[in-house]
């Protein structure tokens, strides 16, 4: 099924009833689309969707697990003496976590971005800006030991330790290219990189007169050695990058050698956070999707009893379209930039419109066939690094699943849009459920945009505490199990 544009149909009223429900803007729909229980009208209609949810899964026998609890307890942050003398740090600040765990300031980073667990436990962290990659080390003190492990970089994101044979290999992408070498545990400094996937598209080329929006790369390997690059959009919403060599607002896949490069899947904006669920080939990813998406449906939105068809209006785009979490298929095409994904009260299986300003007339793509997200996200949550935890030390109840870092939104009329860090639980089909908030705090009045910290990647570490980078406060966080 494909949402018409530029006209009423029945079957876009049950939906955007459904979406709208969703939203918190049923006063603004309802009496305009006849929402009811069967439909405009209340009646069933043969051309009406249904809307497809995802499937439950309840295993047979399955093993008793305590459920992961959200955040809901006020903690306040604990700063090391030394990190103290330096805002935010210089004043109390506290955050909500799940009963049971404190929360630290375990080290500054000045731009902290990704992160990487190394085999001793040593953690990696990613500065995009400086070109720097810093190992920290716990020594058993009140801060970690840092050392430069890397510098000299192009915009360093991501990080993968990766094991293939009796070789422990550490891949570092770069804006334009992708490099491995050779690890050894205890390294305090890389040894020699090479090369492996050059030439990646850069602000650098001449096509983009040094502008690129999404540059930053981010890399997964699979349990069978082959590589993922995702080449994150120039752009908001483009035509330009579905034409170009390669696609951008893709992930290709290589062989772990840097050789083979095929395309994997398109239409995914910026996939961040890429990860394959623990004892599966299945590649995850958390992408964040446009910005300013003007109003696909030809009626009145506003209230002022003229169509909106077209228009740029604030309270659509503080709700749409959803962030993305999903399963990648091999050959899929996720609708960007001419199909965009809508919001539904369980956020599971999501339909797609056309997009109004590429796809008006749906003739550059036909949004049924394009691929549903498994798992919508808060509308411009931005989620940006995402880790399974079920091979990890983190407590029992929470290794059923993923966590994702939300970098917050920059565009909605008031900061209520990620900022926080979330777990989203699987069951032992692989199906993601409801989403959780594990920490949230760093948005102090949303209203006046008032924020001390944006979450940018969380992973496990060695001892089972989930560490939360911030490139805006410069920091690393550590949520710790508190002793019974």
């Amino acid at each position: 099924m494909e949402f018409a544009t530029g006209r009423f149909v029945n079957a876009q009223s049950v939906v955007m009833c459904r979406y709208a429900l969703y939203a918190g803007i049923a006063a603004a729909l309802a009496g305009l689309i006849g929402c009811g229980s069967g439909g405009s009208g209340g009646s069933a209609n043969a051309d009406a969707p249904a809307l497809v949810e995802a499937s439950v899964v309840t295993p047979a026998a399955a093993p008793v697990v305590p459920l992961a609890a959200a955040a809901s307890v006020t903690r306040t942050l604990e700063v090391p003496d030394a990190l103290s003398d330096i805002g935010p740090f210089d004043t109390p600040r506290s955050l909500m976590v799940p009963p049971g765990f404190g929360v630290r300031l375990m080290a500054r980073v000045p731009g902290a971005r990704f992160m990487a667990r190394a085999p001793n436990g040593d953690i990696l962290v990613s500065n995009p800006g400086t070109g720097i990659i810093t190992l920290l080390r716990d020594t058993g003190g009140p801060v970690p030991d840092s050392h430069e492990f890397a510098t000299g970089l192009n915009r360093p994101h991501d990080m993968v330790f990766h094991q293939i044979g009796d070789v422990t290999y550490l891949y570092i992408s770069e804006a334009n290219r992708v490099t491995r070498s050779v690890y050894a545990v205890g390294d305090t400094t890389t040894a020699n990189r090479v090369v492996i996937v050059d030439d990646l598209p850069s602000a650098s080329l001449p096509e983009l007169q040094g502008t690129y929006s999404h540059e930053l790369k981010n890399i997964a390997l699979s349990p069978d050695h082959k590589l993922y690059i995702s080449i994150a959009s120039t752009c908001n919403a483009c035509e330009e990058d579905t034409a170009s060599d390669p696609l951008r607002g893709a992930i290709y896949e290589y062989n772990a050698d840097g050789s083979g490069r095929r395309l994997f899947a398109k239409g995914l904006r910026n996939a961040e956070g890429l990860d394959f669920r623990p004892g599966t080939n299945d590649l995850w990813v958390a992408v964040n999707n446009r910005d300013q998406m003007l109003f696909p449906f030809d009626i009145d939105f506003d209230g002022d009893g003229k169509s909106d068809y077209g228009k740029l209006l604030q309270a659509f785009v503080d709700r749409y379209p959803p962030d993305l979490f999903t399963r990648v298929r091999d050959g899929g095409n996720y609708g960007w930039p001419f199909c965009n994904s809508l919001p539904n009260p369980e956020m599971n299986n999501l339909e797609l419109a056309r997009d109004f300003e590429l796809n008006r007339d749906g003739s550059k793509l036909d949004c049924g066939t394009a691929d549903r997200a498994l798992k919508g996200v808060r509308a411009h949550s931005a989620p940006l690094g995402m880790s399974f935890l079920q091979n990890s030390n983190v407590p029992a109840a929470y290794r059923r699943g993923a966590v994702l870092a939300h970098h917050g939104c920059w565009n909605c009329s008031r900061l209520d849009a990620g900022y926080k860090v979330t777990y989203m639980p699987f069951d032992d089909a692989g199906n993601p459920g409801a989403e959780i908030d594990l920490i949230t705090g760093f948005v102090t009045d949303p209203d006046n945009r008032i924020l001390w910290g944006r979450p940018v990647d969380a992973i496990a570490d060695a001892k089972g505490n989930i560490l939360v980078s911030d490139d805006y406060s410069g920091a690393i966080y550590q949520m710790y199990p508190l002793a019974p």
